[in-house]
Formats: structure tokens, sequence, C-alpha cells
């Protein structure tokens, strides 16, 4: 699944030696940028396939950007594209367009249970949090590296399960969890869509030091 670009850019942020083409190096965001609550889209804003401002992203430039960095099919994120013109989430002022940060919008393409995320009733549905990945990490065992090579991967299993409690951890500290379609569908859909991103058919795994980049990066 993934392109080339994209395994050099993880490659070189798990051994600290970076190597990307021209223009689409790792830069964080401005104080004047957007981002939104998912990884997949912020990660292509930091590198430069989306605008690194975040704003005004039509869709011909989201599906060259999933193009050359994922090396997905280009219709891949239409739906959510569609999803948020439909939802009427942008401030652009061009129904054709958007920024990251509309999609912060609760309970439309963002859900409840993230597993990066706080939920919108608790704080901040929009920036990376360090306390929920804490957790996360520790779930899926991502610094726990031990002589046996598998160690290095998270399988599906451990994603599906760590996701599995951070949805009953967000159920608990949230009364006003809304288990909605979206979240249903998303909840599960989030986290096979990393997993086929970072997935390394030779282990049928995903190697942790990638997952930790991609998410810690976003």
């Amino acid at each position: 699944m993934r392109g080339l670009f994209f395994t050099m850019a993880l490659s070189g942020l798990a051994t600290g030696l970076p190597s990307y083409p021209q223009g689409h190096e790792w830069k964080p965001p401005g104080p004047t940028d957007g981002r939104s609550p998912c990884p997949g889209l912020n990660v292509l804003a930091n590198h430069g396939w989306l605008p690194r401002s975040g704003k005004n992203i039509d869709l011909a430039t989201l599906r060259v950007a999933v193009v050359n960095a994922y090396n997905y099919a280009p219709e891949t994120f239409d739906t959510a594209f569609q999803q948020a013109v439909d939802f009427n989430l942008t401030t652009t002022g061009n129904s054709s367009t958007w920024n990251l940060d509309d999609l912060k919008a609760h309970d439309y393409i963002e859900f409840d249970g993230s597993i990066s995320r706080n939920d919108y009733y608790l704080g901040d549905d929009l920036k990376f949090d360090p306390k929920i990945w804490a957790t996360m990490s520790k779930r899926m065992g991502l610094n726990n590296i031990t002589n046996d090579p598998m160690s290095k991967y998270v399988t599906v299993e451990q994603a599906a399960k760590a996701r599995a409690a951070r949805v009953e951890d967000a159920k608990r500290a949230n009364s006003r969890f809304n288990n909605s379609a979206a979240a249903i569908q998303g909840s599960p859909g989030t986290t096979a869509l990393y997993l086929a991103t970072l997935w390394d058919d030779d282990v049928d795994a995903a190697p942790k030091e990638w997952i930790k980049s991609f998410f810690g990066k976003s």
C-alpha cells in the first residue's frame, strides 16, 4: 500500500535520518496553520502534500496527495471530502474547499473515542493528546521491544484490542459519549486505515516505530 515517499519518510522519522523529496520535508505547523483531528491528513500537510497552511483544500489536491504520499487509489478520501461539503463544515467561503480544522466539528466526521485525541465534551478534540496516546502506546506495547523480532510490530489483534479499550475509557469518562453511526463506522475504520498505511506485508503487522512516528508527528 505504501508509496516510496511514505516508506522513506517513516523510516527517516524512526531512525532520525530523514530523506525526503525536495519540498516534502517534515515541518511542524506554524502558529497560523490549521490541522484536523485526523493524523493521516495532518501528516500530508506536515509534509507539504496538502497545503502546509491546512487551508483551502480541494478534491484534486487531496487526490494527488493520497496517491503520491500513501500510494492509495485517488478516490480513497473522496467520501470524507464529500461529507465535509455535504455537512456544510467549510469556513473557506467556497463550497468546494475546506480547511483541515473545519473537520473538528463534533460528530460529523470527528467522533468520540479517538485513539489520539480527547472527546469534544472533555476538552480539545482537535489536538494530539499525549496522555491518551501514552495509554494507547502502553496497550500496544510500542515501547516494549524484546529479543523476539515480532515485538517490534503491532498486529491487527493488538491494535483492535487497544482501540476497543480506548472506547470503553471514553465511555466511562464522558457522560455524553455519542455512539453514533459515525463513531460505529469510523472508529474501527480509522484503525484499519492507519494499519493499512503502515503495514509490513512480510510480517503481517505494522512496525511500532512507524506507528509512534505517524501519530507523534501529527
